[in-house]
Formats: C-alpha cells, structure tokens, sequence
C-alpha cells in the first residue's frame, strides 16, 4: 500500500480557468505553471489550464520554460524570473522578462516596471526597443488591500499609455476575480487555476473547484490510558482512555511540522491532528477503535488547504507546493 496518494483533477482545473476567463471579460488568460505547478505537475497543468481556454504559460526559470517547450512547440512561454540564460531561451523561443535596462537581443521581451512591489523591475519606464513586446508590473496586496493595488494599476496605466499597442498585463489571481480595472490585455493568473483562494477563505465563495486531493490511511491505531502520551516531546498527553491514529505522512512528505491542530477527515468524520508532526507520521485523535487501513483525507471532501494554512501561519501557496515528490507516494491524474 503507498503512504499516501494525489489526486490531481484536471477536468477541475479547466473549469477553474474558464471561471476566470468570465471574470477577465475578454482580457487574456495565461496560467502561472511555476514550481511544477504549484505542486500539481507542470506538463498536465499547463494542458488542462490551455485547453480551458489559457493562451500562454508563465515559469520562473528558463529551465522550467525548457521543460515546457518539448511538450508545447507552439505555446507562447514567458519567463518571468530574471536569467543569464539568453542564448538557451532564444533557441527554445521563450519570452523573456527584463527588469533592468540590459535588454537582450533576438527573442520577444517584456518589460517590468516596479510600481510598488519594492522587488524586481524598473522604477521608470523608457521607450521600449524593437524586441519588446510587453510591458507588465506586478501587484502586492491584490489579495488584501485593494486601495494599494488601484494606486499600483493607476500608476501603471499612466507610465504604460505611450505603448498601448504592446501587450499590457498587471493582474494576478486576486485582481482577476476581484479589481476588474487590472485586467488590462492579459493576466498572469496561478493560484486559483488550481482552485484554491488567493484570499485564504473557501474556493468556492469565487466559484473555484480545489484541483488537488491528498489521501493517506491509518497505519496503525492504539489506546493510551490516561498519563500516556504521543509523539516527540509528549505534546499530547491522554487525559483519559483515548484512541488514536498513526497516519504514515510528516513534515518529508510536506505535511507540516506546525500543522498539530489542524483537522483531516478519518473515515469520512472530522479529527484532530494531535502531538508533534514527525518525519514521516502523525497522529489523530478517535473517538473509537477503527481498524488499520481506515482512509484519510488530508485535503479534499471539504479539508481545505486554506484552513491547514491558518493553522500554520502561512498561505495555502506553500502548502500545496511542498507536498513533496516520493516513490512511495502515487500521483493519479484524473484528465476528466
């Protein structure tokens, strides 16, 4: 038995891009496939998230822009991370961000104007040469405080007006579905093609359809009578008779350390993640004796990786891309 299988909804996926589609209400739609798609594999991602209606895929690396090119020859690539890789990404036709005035020569450029992200960019916009054929910014607090990213987007339209004619893009995920004044030419949309919220709350308040599912089992459950405890460092402490669950995923695996608290579904019923999460197990907390074997949902049927974010002080971002690869996990692609 594996200790733990993906599930990866494409059919999901699709609809979540054609859901963000009708928000951009005729702005194009390119689907942000960066680290292996956020954890839910590049190469089928980026399929689904075209056939949904997506017109490019946007990496952080040339390398992950290489990776794509064998599998989409004519898919336009835009890699957003700067590189030194120029002669690499001209022969694979790679579109290149520049945020410096060193543009390179011989394959289509995009420009970044640092508008209020404070990281890359450039803090005026000159006239743009032969080989630009964009000209972006990147949003800071799409997803938290709409005031800042008007003033980003104002700034933006005003220093890009000149150059109306090259391919504007500005929004994110957050400002797709929710800042329609961002929506420009094109958005660079990530997280919510996999269906889940760049706000943190539930997906499906904006229509989205979590892609990903996460199950486990349990390997073996045991009584501890009161005075007994689990897990390094005795964090859980039986108060009475109390029937628990070892799971055979940790922290390696990328269920976190600081996911004690949190909730999976046993058996369908809602229980508690109790003592330390280890290496490579967890324990549950029952109300009864199950018998081994019993599945586990770590996300899915309702267990959103945005709650397991709030319970470890971080963004559903981080949890679903570090859900690491292992030859003793399954990966099942449902192509729907």
């Amino acid at each position: 038995m594996q200790r733990s299988e993906l599930t990866i909804d494409l059919a999901a996926l699709r609809r979540n891009a054609r859901t963000l589609l009708r928000a951009l209400a005729g702005a194009e739609l390119w689907a942000v496939v960066k680290a292996d798609g956020y954890g839910h594999g590049a190469v089928d991602a980026a399929r689904a998230a075209l056939d949904g209606g997506a017109t490019a895929l946007c990496v952080a690396t040339v390398a992950e822009g290489l990776a794509l090119r064998r599998e989409y020859p004519a898919t336009r690539i835009l890699v957003m991370g700067p590189t030194a890789d120029i002669a690499a990404a001209r022969e694979a036709r790679l579109e290149l961000v520049c945020v410096d005035d060193d543009l390179p020569e011989g394959l289509p450029v995009h420009v970044k104007l640092d508008t209020g992200m404070g990281r890359w960019g450039l803090s005026e916009l000159a006239a743009p040469g032969r080989d630009v054929v964009g000209v972006m910014t990147h949003l800071a607090t799409a997803d938290c405080d709409a005031d800042f990213a008007r003033e980003q987007v104002e700034r933006f339209r005003r220093a890009t007006q000149p150059y109306a004619q090259l391919v504007r893009h500005v929004a994110n995920s957050a400002a797709a579905i929710r800042l329609p004044e961002a929506r420009f030419d094109a958005a660079r949309c990530g997280i919510a093609l996999y269906g889940l919220s760049p706000f943190g709350t539930d997906p499906a308040e904006d229509g989205l359809e979590p892609v990903l599912r996460w199950e486990s089992h349990l390997a073996q459950v045991k009584k501890l009578a009161p005075g007994e405890s689990t897990g390094y460092g005795r964090r859980f402490v039986a108060e009475h008779p109390t029937w628990i669950g070892i799971v055979p995923v940790g922290y390696a695996d990328g269920f976190r350390r600081d996911l004690a608290g949190t909730e999976v579904l046993v058996d369908g019923d809602r229980r508690r993640v109790v003592g330390v999460v280890s290496m490579d197990a967890f324990a549950v907390e029952l109300d009864h004796e199950l018998p081994a074997g019993t599945p586990v949902t770590l996300i899915g049927e309702g267990v959103l990786a945005e709650h397991h974010a709030r319970v470890a002080g971080t963004i559903n971002y981080e949890l679903v891309s570090r859900i690491n690869a292992s030859p003793q996990r399954a990966r099942r692609v449902v192509r729907g």
